[in-house]
């Protein structure tokens, strides 16, 4: 039974995936993890990754590009704001028996596979709090008039940065079904936000896989792990949720950019920093020119030849 890490990134997300995966092999060294690219853009990162922390390229690169055409076909290219996300379903198609998927704006605080031991019980993990605010980001209130989920089946919303399964528990047709559903229904589901494939994602869940888990019920004050929350305490390296009494599993930025200034930016600085100097101030992180830029760049390229 082979168990493994899934993330998904680009070249764009270079400092993300290396805070993440710092913080992944400080507390493992050995659980196997893989890249989904995200995008064409993604030799970099490739080559980092696996240089660095022994991090493998998915190996069905084909079965990606039908996934993301079989996308196009059902929605388009205007329904979702990033549909790339959903590249990360190819997790049910590769390597891992079980597996464990994570964003890059994410760090960990433990051994964080040894959470898969549930499925001796489960089949789906989640790890969040979505749930406390109701079916917004996932569903629109039609969900509840048309009882296309009870109450109890609502509280198994999920955040879809950070989940957990098994392979082929969900087959290549279940994903189009769904999306054909979904497409049908566009209705019940709330993107106001610009979320993509949380909604979609959660209504699969859902309806096809019966013996869910959210981690957060395993005691009976759970921490939390968003980096909204603002009364996580750093003790070293790691935040405890005074209000459960416990060191937080991971933090995630979901909604929030990560730079200079934001909600625990010290502790995902130290990980992304770990093993290397720090840079001599807190400036913004380099990013990738816009596209006025570029063009910019171009008219004066042009202009001073």
């Amino acid at each position: 039974m082979s168990r493994g890490i899934y993330i998904t990134a680009n070249d764009r997300v270079i400092d993300q995936a290396i805070a993440l995966l710092n913080s992944i092999r400080l507390y493992d060294q050995e659980t196997p993890i893989t890249l989904i690219p995200y995008d064409d853009n993604y030799q970099e990162i490739a080559q980092l990754l696996k240089d660095k922390y022994a991090v493998n390229l998915y190996q069905d690169l084909e079965f990606i590009e039908r996934l993301s055409q079989k996308l196009f076909e059902i929605f388009g290219d205007k329904f979702f704001a990033r549909p790339n996300q959903f590249r990360k379903q190819s997790c049910w198609f590769g390597e891992f028996d079980e597996f464990l998927y994570i964003d890059t704006d994410i760090v960990v605080f433990e051994k964080i596979i040894d959470n898969l031991n549930y499925f001796k019980d489960y089949d789906f993990l989640c790890c969040d709090y979505q749930h406390k605010a109701g079916i917004s980001n996932v569903f629109n209130p039609i969900v509840r008039e048309e009882n296309i989920f009870n109450e109890q089946e609502l509280l198994d919303l999920f955040n879809g940065g950070f989940w957990a399964s098994k392979k082929n528990l969900i087959s290549e047709q279940d994903l189009y079904e769904t999306f054909a559903e979904c497409a049908a229904h566009p209705d019940y589901f709330d993107f106001s936000q610009k979320t993509s494939d949380q909604p979609i994602i959660n209504y699969m869940i859902l309806k096809r896989i019966q013996r869910r888990f959210n981690l957060v019920r395993k005691f009976e004050k759970a921490p939390g792990n968003w980096a909204g929350t603002p009364h996580f305490i750093r003790q070293e390296n790691i935040l405890i949720d005074p209000k459960a009494d416990q060191p937080l599993q991971y933090l995630h930025w979901a909604g929030i950019r990560i730079e200079p200034g934001c909600p625990y930016w010290d502790i995902w600085k130290y990980y992304r920093y770990l093993g290397e100097a720090h840079p001599p101030e807190d400036s913004q992180l380099k990013k990738p020119p816009s596209q006025w830029q570029q063009i910019r760049r171009k008219i004066k390229g042009f202009l001073g030849r």
